[in-house]
């Protein structure tokens, strides 16, 4: 997968995701760097650097952004005696997201 397939997808994951397990910690995390509560709209204006960069915006040099944990689906196949099982499941992972507002157009 090339680097442009995989902004694609990563804003496609962030757009399509409905969960808001990460919601609580996306809010107080960028309180926390100072951006208005309603300025805070995950899935709108917070995304990761991938999914910035196929938005056409690149995170600033020097900002940090929130860390939250996702889960990623995977699937994998499995030979056993002789037999093909696909195995599916999901996996945790970290990752940081980053306000509009820290992010400059191309």
């Amino acid at each position: 997968m090339n680097g442009k397939e995989k902004q694609i997808e990563a804003l496609a994951r962030a757009r399509g995701n409905i969960g808001t397990m990460n919601y609580g910690l996306i809010f107080h995390g960028f309180k926390e760097k100072g951006i208005a509560e309603d300025q805070i709209r995950p899935r709108e204006n917070i995304f990761t650097f991938q999914a910035w960069k196929a938005l056409g915006r690149y995170v600033k040099q020097g900002e940090h952004g929130v860390k939250i944990t996702v889960f990623v689906k995977y699937a994998q196949e499995v030979n056993e005696e002789g037999k093909v099982k696909i195995i599916t499941g999901s996996s945790p992972k970290t990752t940081t997201v980053f306000h509009v507002s820290q992010t400059i157009e191309k």
